[in-house]
């Protein structure tokens, strides 16, 4: 954990103390990351355990010591998921002339347990929510939570949850943002703050953020890599094509990739400047913001809208709008759990796959 001292106070990377004013209770890591860019004269950066840091340091290392800690709870707390057959017969065919392939991530390159990133509200999430407050070592006044506080905790920051996700989405639509998509790292800070202020935690406490959200995540959304899918990049990568990502994401996404393939993004061959995470960009999928930022950032390099395939497993969320900005679409219906068809929805009617694959391994042979 490192700490940053930025004016009136001092703020941890990884923690948000409940007591902080409004203005400081909002300084996020990721904020004082952007500020670390922003302020290359910033005073000296320390961490504990003899880690220093200053003007000198780099963003990377320090984005990298705060994402270790993520990496380490998803390796620490998953295992393997086996994708269900969705019995869809695969529609494989030749598509020529493609030079780049854009990727889904939950449901596509991820086996996800609940299907998707995302909101799924069941009794699932409240024990969730229990284990990962235990986790983080949520206390009141003088003790650890028990089991019962640990629920009632648990039960009342779950309302407070998706009131909050609620409340930045109608904000967001009241700006002209369609499809809006939440920093999570806000959401579950203000859903610590409630809890603070309700007396379910100690409002003198430092909760982690960052290590709650994965705690919860891991738990809530188990994920495996999907079968095949090393297999897969490297074939495409050995055949030249160019690699990125369009996801619906949190800060936690990336961590999946060197917490259960032992690699960074990078390294699998996706490019840096190839990679859009919902997150980022406060707009979500469907929405086309995401692949009209993909297709332009390609078409900058010679690559037109058509020679780009995106593979994803949703009807709607990934082949409508990558239609919509001209690419082709493969459409991954290798998992019952995260398939969506979407064959009711209006918004869909019309809209068809050039590809239908079962294993990810079908790709390289249909567009290489």
């Amino acid at each position: 954990m490192w700490h940053a001292h930025l004016g009136r106070g001092e703020v941890s990377s990884d923690s948000l103390i409940i007591g902080m004013p409004k203005a400081q209770e909002r300084i996020t890591p990721d904020l004082i990351y952007l500020l670390r860019l922003r302020r290359p004269d910033s005073r000296a950066i320390g961490a504990t355990q003899n880690w220093k840091f200053r003007a000198t340091t780099t963003p990377t290392i320090m984005v990298q010591i705060m994402s270790s800690r993520c990496s380490v709870i998803f390796r620490e707390r998953s295992k393997p998921l086996e994708p269900i057959v969705t019995g869809v017969e695969p529609v494989l065919r030749k598509l020529e002339s493609v030079r780049a392939v854009l990727f889904d991530i939950y449901g596509t390159l991820f086996v996800s347990g609940s299907g998707d990133i995302g909101v799924l509200r069941d009794a699932a999430c409240e024990r969730a929510l229990a284990e990962a407050l235990g986790a983080v070592g949520a206390s009141n006044p003088g003790d650890l939570l028990d089991e019962s506080a640990l629920q009632e905790a648990a039960r009342v920051g779950m309302e407070s949850f998706f009131a909050t996700i609620e409340d930045f989405h109608e904000q967001s639509r009241s700006a002209g943002v369609e499809y809006p998509e939440v920093d999570i790292i806000a959401v579950w800070s203000q859903v610590v703050t409630e809890l603070g202020i309700s007396g379910l935690v100690n409002a003198k406490s430092s909760l982690n953020i960052r290590q709650l959200a994965v705690e919860y995540e891991s738990r809530a959304n188990p994920v495996w890599p999907m079968p095949g899918v090393v297999e897969c990049l490297e074939e495409l990568r050995r055949g030249g094509l160019r690699l990125g990502i369009v996801s619906n994401a949190q800060f936690y996404t990336r961590e999946l990739f060197p917490a259960l393939l032992n690699k960074e993004p990078e390294e699998l061959g996706f490019e840096p400047g190839l990679q859009y995470y919902s997150y980022q960009y406060g707009w979500g999928k469907p929405g086309i913001m995401l692949f009209e930022l993909a297709a332009e950032a390609l078409r900058l390099e010679g690559i037109e809208p058509d020679s780009v395939v995106f593979v994803g497993n949703d009807m709607l969320n990934d082949i409508l709008p990558a239609k919509q900005v001209g690419f082709r679409a493969a459409l991954f219906a290798g998992d019952e759990r995260s398939l969506r068809l979407r064959d009711d929805d209006p918004r869909v009617a019309g809209t068809n796959a050039d590809l239908i694959l079962s294993e990810l391994g079908q790709l390289g042979r249909c567009i290489m």
